[in-house]
């Protein structure tokens, strides 16, 4: 009976030890870390810093700025990223009436080729036009079914009411939010990925309506993004009055280097409420 015990024991011990253990989830980005990106697309000089100089002279560039932002925050993990605006508003139709450029595979791959080589994050941004933000993620799929690949809305150019981009300032629901934070959120679960970013860029009140039926949830991190330009007093106005007046979750601002004069210092960023995560610059 003794022996017949100490089988059972040795066997019970041995399937404990070989039992499988639960994979530890993926971690969020935030609010631990600072993303610090540039904004742009290589094939415009006019878009922003992503596309105005050579790749390899931008990235060092963007190098230095993540190591500023390290030296003033150095609790965060900085983490440097690529932002390209892979779904281009024009003020033309284009054949399919929807006033919008969708970038070509090569080109949305040899930006996140780039950011890839350093370890960096890669943002896809759209400028939905006339378009469906539902249509846009799922032509993004490919790339967002990817951990290190997020996605940017930017609702200047969602143009409901039929103008074309440029004409007027354009403006995003929230139920154009929610639609894009349920399918980053079923790509997340589907691939076992960790949480998604989704920036929403942001500079007037109408720019984001029913800011406060955003249903937000954990697998993807909603930034509000403060996307106006001027000197630092005029930021911060449109700062409080667009994020720290309408919070979401979390929270971002976009440095200007041609259109902020004098730009943000790094301590007058920090010292905003609620505290930025990501910084982006254009």
């Amino acid at each position: 009976m003794f022996g017949m015990r100490m089988v059972l024991s040795t066997f019970f011990a041995a399937l404990a030890l070989g039992a499988p253990t639960e994979a530890p989830k993926p971690q969020p980005l935030l609010p631990d870390s600072l993303i610090v990106t540039y904004y742009g697309n290589p094939l415009s000089k006019r878009m922003g810093i992503l596309g105005e100089i050579a790749p390899q002279k931008m990235m060092d560039r963007l190098a230095e700025e993540a190591a500023r932002w390290k030296q003033a925050d150095p609790s965060s993990k900085v983490r440097p990223g690529l932002e390209l605006v892979a779904v281009v508003a024009s003020d033309k139709p284009g054949r399919d009436g929807l006033y919008r450029t969708r970038m070509d595979s090569e080109l949305v791959d040899r930006v996140i080729g780039w950011a890839r080589k350093r370890k960096w994050l890669s943002i896809l941004d759209v400028q939905v036009g006339r378009g469906k933000v539902i249509d846009e993620i799922e032509f993004l799929r490919p790339w967002l079914e990817k951990p290190d690949v997020h996605l940017a809305l930017d609702p200047e150019f969602d143009m409901k009411k039929g103008l074309r981009p440029g004409q007027r300032i354009g403006s995003s629901d929230a139920e154009d939010v929610n639609i894009a934070i349920i399918k980053l959120a079923e790509l997340v679960e589907k691939k076992g990925l960790p949480p998604k970013l989704l920036l929403v860029h942001r500079f007037t009140d109408d720019m984001l309506k029913r800011y406060d039926k955003i249903r937000l949830d954990p697998r993807v991190q909603v930034v509000i993004v403060m996307d106006g330009y001027g000197a630092p007093a005029s930021k911060r106005h449109i700062y409080r009055r667009e994020i720290t007046r309408e919070p979401v979750e979390h929270a971002g601002i976009k440095l200007f280097y041609k259109n902020d004069r004098p730009m943000m210092s790094t301590k007058q960023v920090l010292g905003l409420e609620p505290k930025p995560r990501v910084i982006i610059y254009q």
